[in-house]
């Protein structure tokens, strides 16, 4: 489902008109109640669930791992910040009135930024070996697509960074394919049972 949606439509009985176990975008109350929950009902956020299996594939465990998620919007923020508690990891968030800001960010392991402001994260909020998940997909002044970090400053500081686009955005399509496949199966074992 596309959001926002139209100011004519009611955002809240739209999306938990469709049953979790069918939600495969994660948007329902349900859906996100699993995931702050830690329990198996629906399907989690595609975007958060992304960054997961970026951390996964790159091996990098965050158990014990000081996290700071910048954003704290139900789409990522909040979402990706439960899903890393699951984990262990010790997690932050921040947002447009958290008080300094850099050094927060500077103190973090894992910095996952869905702010949603173009290159907002330069490198006074960046250090040498951590690791970046930039989830912003902005277009700057001069058209052109960005993500929420400035991916030249934070490419010659941290350890490892994703690039916008071509980063995030392509693993949470992959994400939502998956769900839609898992759903699927569900559907047809039930209607088969």
């Amino acid at each position: 489902m596309l959001r926002p949606l139209p100011k004519h439509m009611n955002d809240n009985l739209v999306r938990n008109a469709l049953a979790p176990e069918k939600d495969v975008d994660g948007i329902t109350d349900g859906s996100l109640a699993g995931v702050f929950a830690s329990v198996d009902t629906g399907y989690p956020p595609c975007t958060p669930q992304a960054c997961m299996e970026i951390l996964d594939y790159f091996a990098i465990d965050v158990q014990g791992k000081k996290v700071v998620v910048v954003g704290r919007s139900l789409v990522v923020g909040k979402p990706v910040a439960m899903m890393l508690l699951k984990r262990n990891a010790t997690v932050t968030v921040c947002h447009t009135k958290t008080a300094d800001m850099h050094s927060i960010c500077r103190g973090a392991d894992v910095l996952i930024v869905a702010a949603g402001r173009a290159n907002i994260i330069d490198a006074a909020f960046l250090r040498p070996g951590q690791v970046v998940i930039d989830v912003g997909i902005n277009v700057d002044e001069n058209g052109k697509l960005c993500g929420d970090v400035k991916f030249d400053d934070a490419n010659g500081i941290v350890e490892a960074v994703t690039p916008v686009p071509g980063g995030v955005g392509t693993v949470t399509t992959t994400v939502l394919v998956k769900h839609v496949i898992e759903a699927a199966k569900k559907t047809l074992g039930a209607a088969t049972a």
